[in-house]
């Protein structure tokens, strides 16, 4: 009975060190996958997320800025359109004023 309760007790001690290691296996290949992710995305040259919501928040200003001028041109060329619907009124012509050799000023 003795000798088995040793077995137990070195098989146990085997696993505890065998978990141990594997744990320290573990932790060594977590950091070695989180380098090696590291140097990939700083290789690909992606942006963080504060220049994306930067450049996201000019282009939902720059949208609706592009959206006010498109309805402040549609307005215009309807103004412009109705304009040329009219008939051209032509202006009064006014006499042509003659010119006498007494109203000459220049001697």
């Amino acid at each position: 009975m003795q000798t088995t309760g040793k077995l137990f007790d070195d098989i146990a001690r085997v696993a505890n060190g065998a978990a141990g290691a594997v744990s320290g296996v573990k932790d060594e290949i977590e950091q070695m996958v989180k380098a090696r992710l590291e140097r990939v995305l700083a290789d690909m040259d992606l942006v963080t997320r504060e220049e994306f919501d930067a450049v996201k928040a000019m282009a939902t200003k720059a949208r609706m800025e592009q959206e006010t001028l498109s309805e402040r041109v549609e307005i215009l060329e309807n103004t412009l359109a109705k304009m040329a619907e009219k008939p051209a009124t032509k202006p009064a012509r006014k006499s042509p004023v003659k010119k006498t050799p007494d109203s000459d000023s220049t001697n």
